[in-house]
């Protein structure tokens, strides 16, 4: 693959104030909530030398001002449970997460006023507890060995022993989760690629975004191919992903809307989650390493029959949620 650098020409610009008026003004908003959602799509042309005549498209859903694309979900589920009455005073919401649902609940509880309690497994990044306790949310941690799952027992008993206490989501069982991608992610990438999408492709964690944005994209056009992700192994490394023949299946997951499961190993989504750092200037998580190598497949796939297409995968988060140990210290001078 080439390594020359791609130059981007602006075109003349103009000076002095007049430039002030040349740049786009940015949105005014009343609160961090309205940031969610209607986030870009990038083109993937450094990798789109694999397949050509195939264009790889990723929607960046850590553009979210919660860094994820969990904040449609969580921010769904809030607004809809307070319209409801579900969440009022003296009540908490509770949830099991892996993390990034649970920073999204913890930064819209902030802006809404709702106080969160989270139970995740001991062994998530620390960055994911350190910034969801910034927050000002309380952590309740489940065996690390019992995964995600182990998260979800522990917040079902934790509700069962004091339930006029908390409101209990369940993210896994929620509608608002995949309704926030269907009237969100779905017309958004419809709308940015001018209905040109062919094929969509992503992960399934809880399912959601999967489901909701697939659902939505096959009433939209029909033609459209909904490809899953799913690690191919239950002892796997791709963190956010679940391998459903060995997990709760989410009552949300609905098979019908997919077209197909890629079944993705942890090599291959890590390997590709660093040839974005490294070719595309995108430093992201590995499960959306997983979600652009599949979209990579397919459109090998494609160029190697011949056909054009148009493939559109997410960009999960970013990656220092992985990697990067965050240490905030008050240094107070007296």
């Amino acid at each position: 693959m080439s390594t020359a650098p791609r130059a981007i020409d602006p075109g003349p610009l103009p000076a002095g104030e007049a430039l002030a008026q040349h740049l786009p003004r940015p949105r005014r908003v009343d609160s961090v909530i309205e940031l969610v959602g209607n986030t870009p799509l990038l083109r993937l042309r450094g990798l789109e030398a694999d397949c050509p005549g195939v264009e790889l498209w990723a929607k960046c859903e850590f553009a979210n001002p919660g860094g994820s694309v969990k904040d449609r979900a969580a921010l769904r589920i809030i607004q809809d449970a307070l319209a409801r009455g579900d969440l009022h005073d003296g009540v908490r919401l509770i949830d099991s997460t892996s993390g990034n649902t649970g920073i999204a609940y913890s930064m819209v509880g902030a802006a809404l006023g709702v106080p969160i309690t989270l139970v995740m497994p001991e062994n998530v990044s620390a960055p994911r507890k350190q910034i969801t306790r910034a927050y000002g949310t309380e952590l309740i941690f489940s065996d690390p060995m019992e995964g995600s799952d182990g998260a979800i027992v522990k917040a079902r008993e934790i509700v069962e022993a004091e339930p006029e206490r908390w409101y209990y989501p369940n993210q896994y069982a929620n509608d608002s989760n995949w309704q926030a991608h269907y009237h969100g992610t779905a017309p958004e990438i419809f709308a940015q690629t001018e209905g040109r999408i062919t094929h969509f492709v992503t992960g399934i964690g809880t399912s959601g975004t999967v489901v909701g944005t697939s659902r939505r994209l096959h009433e939209l056009s029909p033609s459209v191919r909904c490809i899953a992700i799913q690690p191919d192994d239950a002892m796997h490394g791709l963190e956010g992903l679940k391998h459903i023949p060995s997990s709760l299946v989410p009552p949300i997951y609905d098979a019908a809307v997919l077209d197909d499961t890629l079944w993705m190993p942890t090599d291959e989504g890590w390997d590709v989650a660093e040839r974005l750092a490294k070719h595309e200037a995108l430093f992201v998580g590995h499960s959306s390493g997983a979600n652009v190598a599949g979209a990579l497949r397919i459109g090998r796939a494609l160029a190697a029959q011949g056909r054009r297409g148009c493939v559109v995968t997410v960009l999960c988060d970013r990656g220092d949620r992985y990697f990067v140990p965050l240490k905030w210290e008050r240094h107070y001078v007296w």
